[in-house]
Parts: structure tokens; C-alpha cells; sequence
């Protein structure tokens, strides 16, 4: 029995449901949903990432269903209305292990009475966990859409000696964070900062509270913010990883709440921003001020405790070989912020790979931000898929 109630009609676009669904792995998940009229409709999924929700896909989701799709948005394990899982700092993280997300949205497949569905979408941490879909499961996943976070597939069994040490663990790699605190300008990376027991009550108490926290930390990762320019990194060095923005690798002795604070845009600028308003704004802060942030924080920590590349390992060696295709706004940091694995993604872990697109106008935001554009990307990729063509 759920103790809250699905989200609100009056937020959601028309033709929008919200509703809560067993997914027959502990939860209960609230998803958004349109185009469930008919049974017979291909069906499209639609994972978010952090600091997101099932909302994040609003604009999206009633053009892929006037596309003639079924589309389903949950809310993933540890965020929003989804019930059945719990985030105490203390607790154990296994149930945010990546196979267990997997398995939290094959269930929800079996639970919306489908043995497979069109196209798994992923944005942010969304991505990750989309790509392992498809990499397990291929055959109830029959193509993958990446969105900001490329996928450069499944870590070797070996380390290959060419490999420099810096970063070879990726980011569960401690020295690489020792390197960056003894620069001349100390640093920190963001996923380490989130991992750590004080974030998420710096950002649930931080002092401009957590509206115009969002707020500054929306803007700041978008194409609204004009130092918003990246480029590919050389290397997973400290020295290179220091050139990405302090939302990516922060300073030192800050947390995330204060980076952002200095580039909270003005009251006119938020007046004229269409892709996030106000009062979409509002649903996120309501609901992160009811849950909090460690659901999301979860998953940053099976990254750096090294859980994810010991899962995913499992699967050294294979491809993603259904239909894929990647989007990302041209304006986001995110495709560089782990050297070569954007390159990786496109040359070796996605082998049917139907379109790379990097939208001007956006930045990590881009379903949010360039919403039409999105939309008519997957609407184009879904049908060339259906038709069987390349």
C-alpha cells in the first residue's frame, strides 16, 4: 500500500497518467505513462538520471505517444513516488547494484504484461543502466538509446599494461582523488563528494534552500550557462580531469550547494527559461524536500566502491549489437567527463550504431532542454528500427 498518491493530473501534460505499478522486485514503481489505450502498441521506456525523476521526461513522452507508442516513465529505485527501497547511508547497497536495476526494470516489462519492449532510453545514470539492459537482455530490450552519458562498454578482465595507472579502476580509483586534492589548486570529483555521508544533507539544508539550489544547479550543467564549451580530455589524469567544470570536479573544500550558488541566474533569466519554469521546477524541489537525496546518492557510491565495474565485468568482452543510437546536447560536458569513452562507445561497445547526435541549444539536459528535437530524433530512430532498415 502506498502512503503517498500517484503525482498530480495538474502537473502533468494532457494525456499523461501517473500511476503505481508492482514490479515484482520489492517495488512499487510510480511511473508516467501515455499512449496505454491499446494494448498492441510498441512500447518505449524511459529511464532518468540524478538529480531527476519519471517528470524529467514530461515533454517527451506525449509526442513519442502521439508517435503511436506506449511509453512508460518510472521513477528508478531511490527516487520520487517509487516505494519498496530504503537509503540510510548505513544500509546496504546491493539493492542499487547495476544487475539489480536491470532487474528492477525487466520486472516492470513483465509486470506491464509485455515479454519485450521497442526501445529502453536512457538519460544521465539512466544511460548506464539502459546500456546494461541491453547487455543482458537483448532479447527483451530490442534497441537502447543513450542520452549524455556514453557507454564505452563493460570493464576487461585484465587491465591492459598500456593503460596508464591514474585511472585504470575508473572512478573507484582513490589515488586519482588523492591527485586531485594535492593540486596546486585542490580538487575533488563530484561522484566522490556524493558518495560521502555529509552530501546529502549539504544539499537537503543548504542555505538558499533546495528550490534555488536546483535552480543554480540545472542552470549550470545547461546551455544556459555560457562557459558550458567542452572538448575531449586527453587522459584520466588529475592535471586533465581539473579542466572539466566544478560541478564535474569541485573545489576542495566546497560542497556542492556552494559551487553552484555563484551561478544562480538572474530573475529574468529564469523568467525567460521555457525548458525548466518555475512551477516544473517546484515538483522537483517538492519532491526531493520529501525524500531526500540519498536514494540517488546510492548509486554514485556503488561507482566509486567499485561495484559497478566488478558487476559489470561479468560481461568483459561483449557488445551491444541491437540497434542503438546516442543523443547529447553540444553544450555537455557529460560525453567527455570520462576520457575515451565516448570514442569507445562509438568504435567498439555499440557495433550497430544508427546515429551519434550532439544537439546545439543543449547541455545535460538535452530531453528538457531540446525537447522537440529529442523527441523527433527517437520518433525517426524508432521507426527505422520497426521497418527493419539502416
Amino acid at each position: 500500500m502506498n502512503a503517498i498518491d500517484p503525482l498530480a493530473a495538474e502537473v502533468l501534460p494532457s494525456g499523461v497518467r501517473a500511476r503505481f505499478v508492482d514490479n515484482g522486485n520489492g517495488l512499487s514503481m510510480h511511473v508516467l505513462e501515455a499512449g496505454f489505450e491499446s494494448g498492441d502498441r510498441p512500447m518505449a521506456l524511459l529511464l532518468h538520471g540524478f538529480p531527476e525523476l519519471a517528470y524529467s521526461w514530461r515533454m517527451v513522452i506525449p509526442q513519442l505517444a502521439a508517435a503511436g507508442y506506449h511509453v512508460v516513465a518510472p521513477d528508478q529505485r531511490g527516487y520520487g513516488r517509487t516505494t519498496g527501497w530504503a537509503a540510510d547511508y548505513d544500509d546496504d547497497l546491493s539493492p542499487f547494484f547495476i544487475l539489480n536495476l536491470v532487474r528492477d526494470i525487466t520486472g516492470l516489462v513483465a509486470a506491464l504484461g509485455r515479454d519485450s519492449v521497442a526501445a529502453v532510453i536512457g538519460h544521465d545514470y539512466g544511460s548506464p543502466v539502459a546500456a546494461a539492459c541491453a547487455l543482458v537482455r537483448p532479447d527483451v530490450f530490442r534497441s537502447v538509446v543513450l542520452m549524455s552519458a556514453p557507454f564505452g562498454g563493460p570493464p576487461p578482465l585484465r587491465r591492459d599494461p598500456s593503460t596508464g595507472a591514474g585511472m585504470a579502476a575508473g572512478l573507484s580509483n582513490a589515488a586519482m582523488m588523492d591527485d586531485l586534492a594535492a593540486l596546486a589548486r585542490p580538487r575533488k570529483h563530484y561522484q566522490w563528494y556524493y558518495s560521502t555521508r555529509p552530501a546529502d544533507r549539504d544539499m537537503l539544508d543548504c542555505p538558499q534552500g533546495i528550490h534555488a539550489f536546483l535552480r543554480a544547479y540545472y542552470h549550470m550543467k545547461s546551455a544556459d550557462w555560457p562557459a558550458n564549451r567542452p572538448h575531449p580530455l586527453a587522459s584520466w589524469t588529475a592535471p586533465e580531469m581539473a579542466k572539466l567544470p566544478t560541478y564535474y570536479v569541485m573545489e576542495l573544500a566546497q560542497d556542492m550547494p556552494a559551487t553552484v550558488a555563484p551561478e544562480m541566474p538572474s530573475p529574468d533569466a529564469v523568467a525567460a527559461c521555457r525548458w525548466l519554469p518555475d512551477e516544473a521546477l517546484a515538483v522537483y524541489a517538492a519532491e526531493y524536500a520529501r525524500t531526500g537525496f540519498q536514494g540517488g546518492l546510492q548509486w554514485y557510491r556503488v561507482v566509486t566502491g567499485g561495484h559497478l565495474g566488478r558487476e559489470l565485468k561479468t560481461f568483459a568482452g561483449r557488445t551491444i549489437d541491437i540497434p542503438s543510437a546516442f543523443i547529447a546536447g553540444s553544450s555537455d560536458w557529460g560525453i567527455h567527463q570520462k576520457p575515451g569513452e565516448f570514442e569507445a562507445m562509438q568504435s567498439r561497445a555499440l557495433t550497430d550504431l544508427r546515429g551519434v547526435h550532439l544537439l546545439d541549444g543543449a547541455g545535460h539536459w538535452v530531453q528538457q532542454e531540446q525537447a522537440d528535437a529529442v523527441s523527433g530524433l527517437l520518433v525517426a530512430f524508432l521507426g527505422e528500427v520497426s521497418a527493419g532498415t539502416r
